[in-house]
């Protein structure tokens, strides 16, 4: 199964988003922000990255920008998990080469359906 890491400076959101995925029988490494995610996926490649926007250390975007210059991760999905749901963001986000962005919060179905979908 496909191994995902999940990003976000909330442990309670993590552990949500950890839960829903591992429950459909992901496996999931999670990160408390950019920083420490970023240096994860130097270490080990994943399938998926799931990010939140608004983080200390390195939000979201700068990560999203970060992991697409890395040659392992020019084409892994980048899903993009966070309360931001302006234009102005989603359009910064593709930018960076984010693969979709998803709305918090978040209902477990639909985040399922889109890392499925995504993971194809």
């Amino acid at each position: 199964m496909a191994h995902i890491l999940a990003v976000d400076d909330s442990a309670s959101m993590r552990q949500m988003v950890a839960f829903t995925l591992r429950g459909a029988g992901f496996e999931v490494t999670e990160a408390a922000d950019g920083e420490q995610a970023l240096g994860l996926a130097k270490g080990k490649q994943f399938n998926l990255v799931l990010t939140d926007v608004n983080m200390p250390k390195m939000d979201g975007i700068t990560l999203t920008k970060q992991l697409r210059g890395l040659p392992n991760y020019r084409f892994t999905p980048i899903l993009t998990l966070t309360t931001e749901s302006s234009a102005e963001k989603k359009m910064a986000g593709k930018a960076a080469g984010a693969t979709g962005w998803i709305v918090k919060p978040f209902n477990p179905d639909q985040l399922l359906a889109t890392v499925k979908k995504v993971l194809r």
